[in-house]
């Protein structure tokens, strides 16, 4: 996936990952925090790191599996299920 250096949007949004990670690590430091509050904080995490991996997976997608439709790279469809089955 070397094209997804050029992506700013996606860097973008592993920088706010981070961020949220950062946030939890904070809470979990602070006396004062709550389990609700550090429960949502991972949730967000959690949303956001599903939303990060379903756009890779479209990208790969748009560029690797289906980029030449007349040509369907097999192989690259096997890693991709291979992939699709570990995540779900």
């Amino acid at each position: 996936m070397s094209h997804l250096h050029h992506d700013k949007k996606i860097l973008n949004r592993v920088k706010r990952i981070q961020g949220q990670m950062t946030a939890v690590e904070k809470s979990l430091l602070n006396p004062e925090s709550s389990c609700i509050e550090v429960l949502q904080q991972v949730a967000a995490v959690k949303g956001a790191v599903n939303g990060l991996m379903n756009q890779l997976m479209e990208l790969h997608l748009k560029e690797h599996v289906l980029k030449d439709v007349d040509h369907v790279n097999d192989e690259e469809v096997q890693k991709f299920l291979a992939l699709l089955q570990r995540y779900l």
